[in-house]
């Protein structure tokens, strides 16, 4: 994982590495980010305190363990979706096919597993040919935006449009496919024993020290400040989210069947535990998160996103850029799709309708990835996506319609998308 916090924007003076105090140079990149314009992950961060903290006096319930890995299973599908229309937004380009592409992948894997069909493959060779299949999609939709130079918006939108008819077309006959196989089907129903969650917490908390530590060596040899201050708060950060959540979760229990009659005891509650659909979160927020910030392939993004005539005098295949970027959002949308039919444990004729686009879409943007292009991370998605599943479920929990949810989300996409604008007005009046 990056420590952008390290990074001194242009326009605004470098912290003394002198005798100063590392806390006042902390402190002014601090205020030079806040004036011209870059807050980060900060407003939402904010917002979502703000929200468990009104839902907590007001929704019974919300505040409950069992809650918790609810609103869990619930950004799971949403947040692997959203991480990869960061990196399609990151390029100013946008697709408007991932949630009916993410009922492609569904459908596939789910006809693929199924016992009484012709295929019958194992598990994870039907979510392996599933995956295949939205790869090729994402290539051949990149390919007509990149190679030819139709809007994404119009190849995108089309794609929508043929692939919620190849559902229709294929469900047509049966309308609804049972997943049967426990390699997928676990995607959103596994739950890890609570001494196998600690060890998770604890693998994270460490790998993120490693990285932390590479990073500050990288920084002491090279001369530069370190920032200790903002590396140990992150990294205490980190450990408090990882054991906490694990302590949340290993205290969930679900009711399950008990005897007719008999009054709900201890023994009629199956506890929980940490959801295996949250570890897949963390593995491909980690990868894809290194992708954007540690390898050539991600800085390319971030400057055909900044400027594609410049990226390409520069010597970037923009092109090539491009095609990827659709090719990481088509999987990711069908990695999304598999965990989405795993809590139904079943694919039907609405897979990949309702508002699962217009959600994922606004997790990263609400998430703080700019939707002019060259300005986001993918832990934006992550927090963008929580921001909505905790909304919804408070809501709902309150016994709240479901249009006021839609409006109450549409007023936080417009505040995130307004906060976004001003931000880069602020940018290039600082000379970013």
């Amino acid at each position: 994982m990056s420590s952008d916090a390290d990074v001194v924007a242009p326009g605004i003076p470098a912290p003394d590495t002198g005798d100063a105090p590392e806390d006042a140079g902390f402190w002014e990149r601090a205020k030079g980010n806040v004036r011209s314009g870059n807050l980060g992950v900060l407003p939402v961060v904010l917002g979502q305190i703000a929200i468990v903290t009104y839902f907590s006096f007001t929704a019974t319930n919300f505040f409950t363990a069992a809650n918790f890995v609810n609103v869990i299973l619930q950004m799971a599908g949403t947040t692997l979706i959203a991480f990869g229309v960061v990196f399609v937004l990151l390029l100013g380009e946008i697709d408007l096919s991932i949630a009916y592409v993410s009922g492609i992948c569904a459908v596939a894997v789910a006809e693929f597993q199924l016992p009484s069909s012709s295929h019958d493959y194992p598990g994870w060779v039907a979510i392996l040919l599933g995956l295949a299949i939205v790869a090729v999609i994402g290539f051949a939709q990149g390919t007509v935006v990149a190679r030819i130079g139709v809007p994404s918006f119009v190849v995108t939108l089309a794609g929508l449009l043929i692939w919620q008819g190849v559902i229709l077309k294929v469900l047509q006959a049966r309308d609804t496919i049972i997943i049967e196989d426990n390699w997928v089907n676990y995607a959103a129903t596994y739950y890890f024993s609570a001494n196998v969650g600690w060890l998770i917490a604890a693998g994270i908390t460490i790998l993120y020290g490693l990285v932390a530590l590479g990073g500050v060596i990288g920084l002491r040899r090279a001369g530069l400040s370190t920032g200790m201050g903002t590396v140990i708060a992150k990294f205490v950060g980190v450990a408090a989210a990882s054991f906490g959540t694990v302590a949340i979760c290993n205290h969930a229990k679900r009711p399950t069947a008990c005897p007719a009659g008999t009054p709900l005891t201890e023994t009629c509650y199956r506890p929980l535990g940490l959801p295996l659909a949250a570890l897949i979160m963390v593995v491909f927020l980690v990868g894809l998160t290194y992708l954007a910030k540690r390898t050539a392939f991600g800085r390319h993004v971030y400057a055909v996103g900044g400027n594609a005539e410049a990226a390409r005098r520069a010597g970037i295949n923009v092109p090539r850029v491009r095609i990827i970027v659709f090719m990481i959002s088509s999987v990711m949308a069908g990695v999304g799709g598999i965990v989405l039919a795993a809590r139904l444990q079943s694919v039907n004729l609405n897979q990949g309708g309702g508002t699962l686009l217009l959600d994922a879409i606004s997790a990263a943007v609400i998430g703080g990835v700019s939707l002019f292009g060259g300005r986001g991370e993918v832990r934006g998605a992550l927090l963008g996506a929580l921001v909505i599943a905790t909304i919804a479920n408070g809501l709902n929990i309150g016994g709240y319609s479901t249009g006021t949810i839609y409006i109450v989300t549409g007023i936080i996409l417009l505040f995130a998308v307004t906060l976004d604008t001003v931000a880069r007005r602020l940018q290039v009046r600082a000379g970013r």
